[in-house]
């Protein structure tokens, strides 16, 4: 889930695919132009649970997708406790050990994993159909019946544990929760997913129950099935496995300040005293998920980062030899988000990197695009999009997503006309109001004692030590 749902595939792939199957240029653009999301069927049970039924019959698989209002936001001064509770629900119920569990899936061949992201759970699978009647009963064991094992919680606590330290021995994988942190300080967007080595240490068995009665509630969650099934015979099925599942009232509800704007340039300076490169990223606030804006923006991004031929990519990459890698993107969520330029560089060229970076941004702002540039990014997204729901395992993502995010199937129903009706005067438009122009963030990882009197131009500089807890 929360995947970039524009720019993860393989460039060029869709292209390469229709070519080889004999396919015309002008053949993929109707396609393209008819892509419509696939009928399905929503309905609520009594409890409150949303259900989408999608029937799919190219393969005999059924893709399962359920989401629960128990994200990253909702864990206090607990980081981690959302990451840890989801992952709880794999350590046994109250009719399967951890090890049936696992034992039995793996010997069916299904899929399943669940997860944590800032403002939902989730569990995934996939099965070949004709396991449905051995699958369901474990799912719904899983989903309502949890026992959170003790001995299986400590043993996953001091995996994650050990996870946390060493995760800081490569700045690429801690630098966007430094950097969420950094812009949203206080407010729950900036929760580490994955948590903090005093916050995980904090936790116990008890606060996973507790964490699980508190925000796995049906009134607040959806499940979304997608594939090779009757309808009628799946809404029976649903119908009768989730009837009992109750709870006492509404989801906890995550504390939270307003995200407001930034009244100066600020650069938070990590350091790590072996590093060698400089990791670093800039930008600022971006936006939510539901903007109606959220397609034209994804255009824009694609000119400016969004592809390995974008400016930041040519310039930083290709043309100055500064970095292998350099883009920009926006991660949305349901209130709010944030924008970044990343990338990074030898220790003795942060400077210039990060002034060859700003230099792109700028030409964005005060220059804008041309209608040549405009096309040839209408013409990859547009060649990129249908692919990405091509799966059943898409469908049911894009379903659960669409509950979370509050936003509806006009976003793919739509896709091919908001791109179209792209102009450059619309782009000028778009990167004037949701690019951020001012009082831009910065967040670099790399060692201070080499670089911190260089990059003070850039803003009010604050350091801290990456050994140090949290972000």
């Amino acid at each position: 889930m929360m995947k970039n749902i524009i720019n993860r595939l393989v460039p060029g792939l869709y292209s390469f695919l229709l070519l080889s199957m004999g396919i015309s240029q002008q053949a993929s653009a109707e396609f393209t132009s008819t892509f419509k999301l696939p009928e399905y069927e929503k309905f609520t049970l009594k409890n409150g649970l949303t259900v989408y039924l999608m029937e799919q019959h190219e393969v005999p698989l059924i893709y399962l997708s359920a989401v629960f209002p128990a994200g990253a936001v909702k864990d206090g001064d607990r980081y981690g406790l959302a990451a840890l509770t989801a992952d709880g629900l794999l350590f046994g119920t109250s009719k399967f050990t951890k090890k049936q569990i696992e034992e039995t899936l793996d010997f069916l061949g299904a899929s399943y994993s669940t997860s944590a992201s800032q403002e939902a759970a989730e569990v995934d699978m996939s099965f070949v159909n004709k396991d449905l009647d051995q699958i369901l009963p474990i799912l719904k064991e899983i989903i309502v019946h949890p026992v959170f094992d003790e001995q299986e919680f400590e043993k996953r606590k001091k995996r994650l544990l050990n996870e946390l330290e060493l995760a800081k021995e490569r700045p690429s994988r801690v630098i966007s929760a430094y950097y969420s942190k950094f812009l949203f300080d206080q407010h729950v967007y900036g929760n580490p997913i994955s948590g903090t080595v005093n916050g995980v240490s904090k936790i116990n068995a008890v606060d996973l129950k507790d964490f699980y009665a508190s925000n796995y509630v049906p009134g607040e969650s959806a499940i979304a099935i997608v594939g090779d099934f009757k309808t009628s015979e799946m809404k029976k099925r649903v119908k009768a496995l989730f009837k009992d599942w109750k709870s006492k009232g509404a989801a906890s509800k995550a504390a939270s300040t307003d995200v407001k704007p930034f009244s100066k340039k600020r650069l938070l300076l990590v350091n790590k005293d072996d590093a060698t490169e400089t990791q670093f990223l800039i930008g600022g606030l971006g936006i939510k998920r539901s903007n109606p804006d959220f397609v034209p923006v994804q255009v824009i991004n694609t000119i400016l980062g969004g592809r390995f031929t974008s400016w930041l990519n040519d310039e930083l990459r290709v043309n100055r030899g500064l970095t292998y890698g350099a883009r920009s993107f926006f991660r949305a969520y349901k209130n709010a988000g944030l924008f970044a330029l990343y990338s990074y560089t030898r220790t003795e060229k942060t400077v210039e990197a990060i002034d060859v970076a700003l230099e792109v941004y700028d030409k964005l702002l005060k220059q804008g695009i041309d209608q040549e540039t405009l096309k040839s990014a209408q013409n990859y997204i547009k060649g990129q999009y249908p692919p990405d729901y091509e799966t059943a395992g898409d469908l049911a993502s894009l379903l659960t997503e669409m509950f979370v995010y509050d936003f509806d199937e006009s976003f793919i129903n739509n896709f091919q006309k908001n791109v179209d009706q792209m102009t450059v005067e619309k782009a000028r438009h778009i990167v004037q109001t949701w690019f951020p122009k001012e009082n831009l963030q910065f967040v670099l990882i790399g060692k201070a004692v080499e670089i911190r009197e260089q990059v003070k131009q850039y803003g009010e500089l604050t350091e801290k030590e990456i050994k140090a807890d949290g972000f």
